[in-house]
């Protein structure tokens, strides 16, 4: 008896994500706002040329603080969450510090800072903690991941009576240091960009400056603040030596502005009044009192019904058409990144490029298409397709670079597609799925351009001083982030390598 296969069996299991994702993709895109209402683009965009064409290097006051505030924040903020997040790692298995973790990392550095202004205002620490926390979470996770890879087989040559720090040092974390570090330098290049971003809501990195700079139409500056911006992050392994981190580690914190007076009144005003639902704001005894909770009960459900659903609704559109553009992006840049198939020359000025691209915010991408475009969704999606499909072919880059391709490869795309592709493309897919986590929160930072997303509406009750209802948004943002996290997973877990590079 002949067995026949389902037509659908025909394609591969990666060949049918793929499809799936770009129909899911097309059809997020077509029910999006997309439409371009810009008056007059090209006048706009010839300025912004022009301003790149003449950078004013020296248009910004306290442009060498910008820029040392900006490193020292990212260097402080990644160092405490490698301290906080490095032990914890060890402890990641057990669910409840996986789930604590999860719901912490979920939340964008953004909204971090926005509720630490509420405690400590424009003050260091809540530049560094809004970068911690989240990193700390973040380095928990990935070096579980990568500890679980080293091989079980030193630990049963060594000495039986070791002790269990020698055994964890020399039998586990000996095996993934180089992982480890490579991973913690790629880590301090996030932290970077995360520091600047803070700047959009007030702390003094190079992102105050550059937002400032933009929205006035100084492009002339504006220009210059993002190419010094890129050099930094390019020149990283030139200026950020192993040695001298501990010089700039004890500069960062001699160099710091001052900590502002924290008054306790107004942080207990914030944790035991502001943040409640204002039915219990007054601490009244009737606090289970049944007509309360019928209040509490209304003004949640306006808060799920007119806030949480229509923004969740446009996050996931959103997202789902950028992650189908990240996709696009980075099958082609991916592809030209290939030197035997493209040649040096091309291979350099796509390095480059994606250097630039990887590097600029989607903040500044999204506010610089919204001027060309107009008020949508259109901005938001090419932002963050641009960016997460630059660093994702950064990424793939590196690997198919060390591919050895086999003797039969005949330096054209269909050799390309035939030998090299499909050994990246598991790598490559597990990379774009776990950005997909990375592009919901980033629609945060895109909502407080006016698009509506769960980050529209937090800022909006952030701005309104509604406490209560941005922690309820916030906590709706931390479970969508936690449910795509969790499917994510389980997609790759038997289908893909490890996705610990990104």
């Amino acid at each position: 008896m002949i067995r026949h296969e389902p037509r659908w069996a025909f394609f591969g299991y990666w060949q049918r994500v793929s499809l799936v994702l770009l129909v899911i993709t097309l059809t997020c895109f077509y029910w999006a706002d997309t439409e371009i209402i810009a008056l007059d683009p090209w006048s706009e965009l010839k300025r912004i040329g022009l301003g790149f064409l003449s950078p004013d290097f020296l248009a910004t006051e306290y442009l060498f603080e910008a820029i040392w505030q900006t490193i020292s924040f990212a260097l402080l903020g990644a160092a405490a969450g490698l301290l906080l997040g490095g032990p914890i790692a060890l402890i990641y298995n057990k669910p409840i510090v996986a789930a604590i973790c999860a719901f912490i990392r979920s939340i964008h550095e953004l909204f971090w800072a926005l509720l630490f202004l509420q405690v400590f205002g424009l003050s260091p620490l809540t530049g560094v903690l809004a970068i911690a926390l989240p990193y700390a979470a973040t380095f928990a996770r990935v070096f579980s991941d990568i500890l679980q890879q080293a091989p079980a087989s030193t630990l049963q040559n060594l000495p039986a009576n070791s002790d269990t720090i020698s055994r964890y040092v020399y039998g586990r974390f000996a095996h993934v240091f180089n992982e480890i570090k490579a991973y913690v330098r790629y880590r301090f290049e996030c932290a970077l960009r995360s520091s600047a971003i803070l700047g959009f809501v007030g702390m003094p990195t190079l992102g105050f400056y550059l937002e400032s700079a933009f929205r006035q139409g100084h492009y002339h500056q504006g220009a210059a603040l993002l190419i010094l911006f890129i050099v930094i992050i390019g020149t990283i392994p030139y200026w950020c030596r192993a040695k001298l981190i501990p010089v700039y580690f004890v500069a960062a914190i001699l160099l710091l502005p001052e900590i502002t007076t924290i008054d306790s009144s107004l942080v207990w005003r914030f944790l035991s009044d502001d943040i409640l639902p204002p039915m219990f704001q007054s601490h009244s005894v009737e606090l289970l009192s049944s007509d309360k909770w019928v209040l509490f009960g209304e003004w949640l459900n306006r808060i799920i019904t007119e806030q949480a659903l229509p923004g969740v609704l446009a996050t996931l559109l959103l997202a789902v058409a950028a992650l189908g553009g990240s996709y696009l992006l980075t099958i082609i840049f991916t592809a030209v990144s290939f030197k035997p198939l493209t040649g040096s020359f091309i291979t350099a000025i796509n390095n480059v490029s994606l250097l630039i691209l990887r590097s600029i915010p989607e903040y500044i991408f999204a506010y610089i298409f919204m001027l060309l475009l107009g008020p949508s969704m259109l901005p938001a999606i090419l932002a963050l397709a641009i960016h997460n499909g630059a660093l994702i072919a950064f990424l793939v880059a590196r690997q198919s670079a060390a591919t050895v391709y086999s003797q039969h490869f005949n330096g054209k795309f269909d050799g390309y597609a035939y030998d090299i592709l499909p050994r990246i493309y598991p790598n490559m897919m597990a990379l774009l799925f776990y950005r997909f986590e990375v592009i919901l929160r980033e629609t945060a930072i895109l909502g407080m351009l006016g698009v509506a997303t769960l980050g529209f509406y937090i800022d909006s009750n952030f701005s309104e001083i509604r406490f209560n209802g941005a922690l309820i948004l916030i906590f709706v943002t931390a479970l969508l982030n936690i449910f795509i996290d969790i499917a994510s997973r389980k997609l790759l877990a038997t289908h893909s390598i490890s996705h610990k590079s990104c």
